[in-house]
Parts: structure tokens; C-alpha cells; sequence
């Protein structure tokens, strides 16, 4: 039994929501470019560090929240003013974070295990 929760969601507005309504826990968030379909994402890096990140979860802090937040589609994320990158300061997907903390993996960072792990285990 996972002795976290886990959340998705699409955009920001969504992301912000699920953030607020769980505040004073940890929470993780993982941002990943859209999916089609068939459940693949625009973003190649995208489903190469999905598997890793989600290998990982077993070490989330206990109470801890995944958030897991599909961030749009390429046009949008290719936007600069998109609100992930003008106010969350995103500069890649996927990027790993510890919310309300510096702590973030960014790209091909998210793609190593022990990173992430790293993250997640750091008090």
C-alpha cells in the first residue's frame, strides 16, 4: 500500500489547485509534456524519465504527495509567457521539483534513478 497520494492533472490552473488544496505536506511534482492518444508524450525525454521517476516513488517521504501534471501541448510549452515557465520557472520538461523548495531535476537529470531518489529521501 502506497503511504502517499497521488494526483494528476492537466495545466496549470489544475496544478495550482491540487497544490493548494494540500497545503503543509511535501509534495513532488512531476511535469511532463502532453500526451496523445496512445498515451505517448510530445516530449521524448518525457517518456524516457517516466519510468525511472516512477520507479522511485516507493521512496517518497510518508503523507507525501506525487503530483503527477501534464503541462500542455509543444506550441503551448513552447510559449515563454506560459504560466509554468514565467511563474513556476520551468526551463525544461520533464523537470522533477520539491514544491516551495530550490530542489529540481531537469531533463535528462530526471532520467538518473539515484537522483531522484536522492530528492525524495533528502529531509
Amino acid at each position: 500500500m502506497a503511504n502517499f497520494e497521488e494526483v494528476s492533472v492537466h495545466g496549470y490552473e489544475e496544478f495550482c489547485k491540487a497544490v493548494s488544496e494540500r497545503k503543509g505536506k511535501d509534495i513532488f511534482a512531476y511535469f511532463s509534456g502532453d500526451k496523445d492518444e496512445q498515451g505517448k508524450s510530445w516530449c521524448p525525454d518525457c517518456v524516457k524519465a517516466e519510468p525511472v521517476v516512477r520507479g522511485q516513488l516507493s521512496h517518497l517521504p510518508e503523507g507525501s504527495v506525487f503530483i503527477y501534471c501534464q503541462v500542455g501541448d509543444r506550441p503551448y510549452w513552447k510559449d515563454p509567457n506560459n504560466d509554468f515557465k514565467k511563474t513556476l520557472k520551468l526551463t525544461g520538461v520533464p523537470t522533477l521539483l520539491c514544491y516551495g523548495t530550490p530542489q529540481k531535476l531537469v531533463e535528462e537529470e530526471c532520467f538518473k534513478a539515484d537522483l531522484v531518489r536522492m530528492m525524495f529521501t533528502e529531509d
